[in-house]
């Protein structure tokens, strides 16, 4: 707590935890991240990370291709045609294009693009991975197409590799469910040690509500259906009846009286108070146009 989250904090402490985890590995993983990640500073801080990085990148985000060959007259060119991901007349030729038919998600066209960096990281290329779910007549089914950024060594081929990303999508949920269901980040603690119990208890609770799914009876509110497959959140809705069958180790509450007070000699510290940290928003910088 000796200093301040600031702006890169979230990707200072995944790279710190991602180098953490890759010197305990037998082979080289890879790493699934979200948009939040899809940026430069998060490639520059993995270069030295001995993991592949498939990463998913917001639709507004603007990319440059290879430079084209030296001329030999002036400063090398670090960057070539512009790529903007939400502007189709800006990309270039595709690498390649492939049409699967997935169980559970259809018609979907997966193309990619090679050689792609960002303007602070020329010197280390990716490939980008655009994944389209169609109709039957061929047409997009869903507006916004899923893009991806393959960064590191060997890329699996088109086929795999977009569907790694789809593990991805469990964890994110997990996380909403953690939030929203269980309150992960309501309790407003006071220590950093009261914070790391709290979080402890969230894969706990977790399990506790995956292994009572099968001896739970559905409770739901009066504007709910019946459901067969409960979700996790029924079943904790349910829980109730698990609670009061079982009982608990705690004590009986004590009748209420006059509290004894402070013990007479015991010494008092103060509690530690923390600076408030303070988030704003920023808008993104107009991108000045290149000197010819």
């Amino acid at each position: 707590m000796s200093e301040l989250p600031g702006r890169d904090y979230p990707i200072e402490k995944a790279t710190w935890q991602l180098q953490q985890v890759c010197e305990h590995l037998p082979t080289r993983p890879i790493s699934v991240w979200d948009s939040e990640y899809g940026c430069a500073p998060f490639v520059l801080k993995t270069t030295n990370i001995k993991a592949d990085i498939l990463v998913r990148l917001r639709s507004n985000l603007c990319l440059w291709g290879a430079p084209p060959a030296y001329s030999g007259r002036g400063r090398p060119r670090k960057h070539g045609d512009k790529f903007k991901l939400n502007e189709p007349s800006t990309w270039s030729e595709v690498t390649q294009s492939i049409e699967v038919n997935h169980a559970k998600l259809g018609r979907l066209k997966v193309s990619l693009w090679l050689d792609l960096h960002f303007r602070k990281t020329a010197t280390r290329p990716m490939s980008l991975i655009r994944v389209e779910r169609l109709d039957e007549q061929g047409n997009l089914r869903v507006l916004k197409p899923l893009w991806l950024a393959w960064v590191g060594e060997q890329m699996p081929t088109l086929e795999e590799v977009w569907q790694l990303y789809l593990r991805r999508f469990t964890v994110d949920h997990w996380y909403r469910f953690l939030k929203q269901r269980l309150h992960w980040t309501l309790p407003k603690l006071s220590t950093p040690k009261q914070c790391e119990r709290w979080s402890d208890l969230m894969p706990m609770m977790t399990w506790e509500l995956w292994l009572a799914r099968d001896i739970v009876a559905d409770n739901p509110l009066p504007w709910q259906k019946l459901l067969v497959n409960l979700t996790p959140g029924r079943v904790a809705q349910a829980m109730g009846g698990i609670l009061a069958a079982i009982g608990t180790p705690a004590r009986s509450p004590k009748p209420r009286g006059k509290s004894p007070g402070w013990k007479s000699g015991q010494p008092r510290q103060r509690r530690i108070r923390y600076p408030i940290v303070k988030k704003t928003t920023t808008r993104p910088r107009k991108e000045q146009p290149e000197s010819a």
